[in-house]
């Protein structure tokens, strides 16, 4: 089973997404996304999304707040445990461009108007107004999202 660390970084009201154009066999292909990717071998959730942070567009995470766990259940894709993850403070330059996509800084209000997967509507808005620790399970069949479960 796969699994993922995805971050929202955080400046004046809007979070760093990732338009994913690069790939042409990406599951996430056209859509916006947070920052993150794979773990690693012997890497804990921590260590990959720093890791991850740091290779896709430069950035070093000073603070991190691990919000949750989300587990997506797709016919397509399998299922994956994905380790989300937020923060408001960090350092160095942002690149242009990065293999994965392109990175850009979007208000919060505009995201749900981006093509993003319709049940990252649901946790963006946990971001915003849940401060416990939350288990979110998604299940899409093809990309229609089916059923969504929220437990704490």
């Amino acid at each position: 089973m796969k699994q993922t660390t995805l971050c929202y970084i955080e400046k004046d009201g809007a979070y760093l997404m990732l338009h994913r154009i690069k790939k042409v066999n990406d599951e996430n292909h056209d859509k916006w996304v947070g920052i993150g990717g794979k773990l690693e071998a012997g890497e804990s959730p921590f260590d990959c999304v720093r890791r991850e942070t740091l290779e896709e567009v430069g950035l070093t995470l000073d603070s991190l707040r691990y919000c949750g766990i989300i587990t997506f259940v797709s016919d397509l894709y399998g299922t994956e445990y994905m380790h989300l993850f937020h923060s408001d403070s960090f350092s160095g330059e942002l690149p242009a461009d990065c293999a994965e996509g392109v990175p850009s800084w979007v208000k919060k209000e505009d995201i749900p108007a981006l093509p993003i997967w319709e049940g990252d509507k649901i946790f963006l808005r946990l971001l915003d107004t849940e401060k416990r620790f939350f288990s979110l399970k998604l299940v899409y069949r093809g990309d229609n999202l089916i059923e969504h479960v929220l437990e704490f």
